[in-house]
């Protein structure tokens, strides 16, 4: 008796770590779904989960790491991969998040350390020596970093970025001979190389030959339009061959891009004197004050377009500043005079004028004059305190380019692109995102009905997550919280019918905690009790559509679960052939099927059920894209904006210049 107890506790327990280790990999699983589709607060709150129950198992720690580091917590990626790395200190994956992670905090000492363990791993991957040669040279180790590219170079030829970073390295040891050849080398293996362009640029603006620079700026502005450096340095190059209108167009659009730009304030303000445009000029001075009030050549600066415009009390102040610091400035001591004279202040102009003459200086007191062209053309180092070289040019203290580090972890793009991609389906959802349609919203009377009648825990309704905004620590407990509660009265329920409203709900809740195998596994059952659902096939469909994305990813034959997906599509529209949404939804899956003719027929019926469906203009001007017909793209993109969606005009843009 006593051992058959035994036998049966031995049982349970073995069933019970059986379900526990099941749901710990199913957690893990839901983590990276969610982090598959870039929901990574949500990610998160899965591998906390995890972490809760087994925090020795590394991999839940780095997939937390991955997730942090592309919301720019670089200090909780570093930490998290850390623990990985002590679990696990075999997998070269979590040592190049940890180094680019490290990169980002500018730990660059830290980041050469972890790529070397990268490649002791895996030598065979020529990110890992590309950036640790990057790191080298960013901590002047030039000579061990021109080892590096020479190893990247006699192990893959066809990686221009080792020799445009040899050229690189070789202009900071003052070697333009040598940084010229190797230019010209990257330039031959990869004529787009945005750094062998800029480096070229380096070298042109430091001998002087200023339409070499601006060309060579030029192409790299075009190969990567958002780097701010590149156009401040080129407005430099063309004010020294006069072009004003150039240099001006250069400073508004690094001021557009990046509106703290200290050096595009401030030498845009230079321009705008030169130009008589003086209450502008004050405004860029402004600014630039406020970034660093203790810039007294700006003080300077603004203090002379103030008295210029008549504004002398706050000329006066300015130029107090700068006397307080620099208590021989003769030229100010005379401006300010004047200043206290056309002001009646006698007495202390005369205090002043005083001071100068008793420094026996001879310079003379007057309107400062307007500058010639030769001196626009002067500069100064940013770091170079002279305030007799207030009306300079500033140029960096040394030449500096903007590297893109080869990792498979690229960080949060800011100003993204807009690419040539599907805007996603419609689907059900507790949550309402901001479609970016105005005028619009999306409506169904399926989902009206089962609000009013079921009176679900939450209400739920259609949702094409056009900007891609993703669930917030709050909303990802919200919904955690709704599941717990369908859980709890799932296995209370016996009414069938009831069961059939929670099953559904629940999977919804599912669904936007990017769990779909649960959600899937939800609407099977559902389905079975509710066969003549329109929501359910409808749900369904989208789930395995965006599971049938994660798998592939992954390397998983889904042309199965592809089939299965069109037959709900197809049920769905036998039960509602009057629904624009699911014509638009199966419209998305031909089209991810490169079935593009199917996609455009199934898009237009979505717009003759429903003409003001943006989404549909804008994903049928993707499939004509695809399919090469850019006339029908352009047409549909305009219309999509016209409704309101204007990022189509952006895409439409894009393509146009092409």
């Amino acid at each position: 008796m006593k051992s058959r107890i035994v036998i049966l506790l031995m049982t349970l327990l073995s069933v019970c770590h059986v379900r526990a280790q099941y749901n710990v990999d199913r957690l893990i699983t839901s983590g990276e779904v969610a982090l598959h589709y870039e929901d990574y607060v949500l990610s998160i709150q899965y591998f906390n989960k995890v972490l809760a129950l087994k925090p020795y198992l590394w991999l839940p720690w780095y997939n937390r790491a991955v997730a942090k580091f592309y919301l720019d917590d670089f200090v909780g990626a570093e930490q998290d991969a850390s623990k990985a790395i002590e679990l696990n200190p075999y997998i070269e994956q979590v040592f190049d998040l940890r180094g680019i992670s490290r990169i980002r905090q500018e730990k660059f000492g830290d980041a050469i350390t972890d790529y070397g363990k990268a490649i002791k791993l895996n030598p065979s991957v020529s990110g890992f020596w590309l950036n640790r040669a990057l790191c080298r040279m960013k901590t002047n180790d030039y000579d061990r970093a021109l080892l590096d590219a020479d190893t990247i170079i006699q192990r893959w030829s066809n990686v221009a970025t080792a020799y445009s970073l040899k050229a690189e390295i070789y202009l900071y040891k003052k070697d333009t001979i040598q940084a010229d050849t190797w230019l010209s080398k990257s330039l031959t293996v990869d004529p787009y190389n945005v750094d062998a362009w800029t480096t070229r640029a380096y070298i042109a603006l430091n001998r002087r030959q200023w339409r070499s620079a601006d060309s060579s700026l030029s192409k790299a502005i075009h190969l990567k339009p958002k780097v701010v450096r590149n156009y401040v340095n080129r407005a430099l190059a063309r004010l020294n061959f006069n072009n004003l209108r150039g240099a001006m167009a250069d400073y508004d659009m690094a001021i557009d891009l990046d509106p703290n730009n200290f050096l595009a304030h401030y030498n845009r303000g230079l321009l705008r004197v030169q130009l008589g445009d003086d209450n502008r000029a004050i405004t860029d001075f402004d600014f630039v004050i406020k970034m660093e009030p203790q810039n007294f050549m700006a003080i300077y600066n603004r203090a002379l377009l103030n008295e210029k415009v008549g504004n002398l009390r706050a000329a006066i102040r300015d130029y107090s500043m700068v006397i307080e610091q620099f208590p021989n400035f003769w030229t100010g001591l005379a401006a300010r005079a004047q200043c206290y004279r056309r002001l009646g202040m006698t007495a202390k102009a005369e205090l002043d004028e005083f001071r100068i003459f008793k420094a026996r200086m001879d310079k003379q007191i007057g309107i400062q004059q307007r500058w010639s062209k030769e001196k626009i053309k002067e500069m100064r180092k940013r770091s170079e305190i002279n305030i007799d070289k207030y009306s300079d040019i500033v140029v960096e203290d040394e030449p500096h380019i903007e590297h893109e580090y080869k990792s498979q972890y690229r960080g949060a793009i800011q100003n993204r692109e807009v690419e040539l991609s599907l805007l996603p389906m419609f689907q059900l959802s507790y949550f309402t995102f901001t479609n970016g349609v105005k005028g619009y919203q999306a409506f169904d009377t399926e989902v009206e009905r089962f609000n009013a009648k079921q009176e679900p825990v939450r209400k739920f309704g259609l949702t094409c997550n056009v900007g891609h905004e993703k669930l917030s620590d709050l909303q990802s407990k919200q919904i955690f919280q709704i599941i717990d509660v369908l859980s709890e009265g799932i296995r209370e329920e016996k009414n069938v019918q009831t069961r059939a409203s929670l099953l559904l709900q629940r999977a919804i809740a599912y669904t936007d905690a990017q769990n779909f195998s649960d959600a899937i596994a939800d609407l099977d059952d559902f389905i079975a009790l509710d066969t003549v659902s329109v929501l359910g096939r409808w749900q369904r469909a989208v789930c395995q559509s965006l599971q049938n994305a994660y798998d592939a990813s992954r390397g998983q034959n889904v042309n199965m679960k592809v089939a299965q997906a069109e037959g709900d599509f197809a049920e769905a529209l036998k039960l509602s052939p009057q629904n624009a949404y699911l014509y638009f939804n199966r419209g998305n899956l031909f089209a991810g099927m490169k079935n593009y003719e199917r996609a455009i027929a199934d898009y237009s019926r979505s717009l003759e059920l429903d003409p003001r469906l943006a989404e549909a203009y804008y994903n049928r001007g993707v499939a004509y894209a695809q399919s090469g017909k850019l006339k029908e793209a352009q047409r549909d993109w305009s219309k999509a904006g016209e409704l309101g969606l204007y990022e189509a005009y952006a895409l439409s843009k894009k393509f146009g210049e092409k």
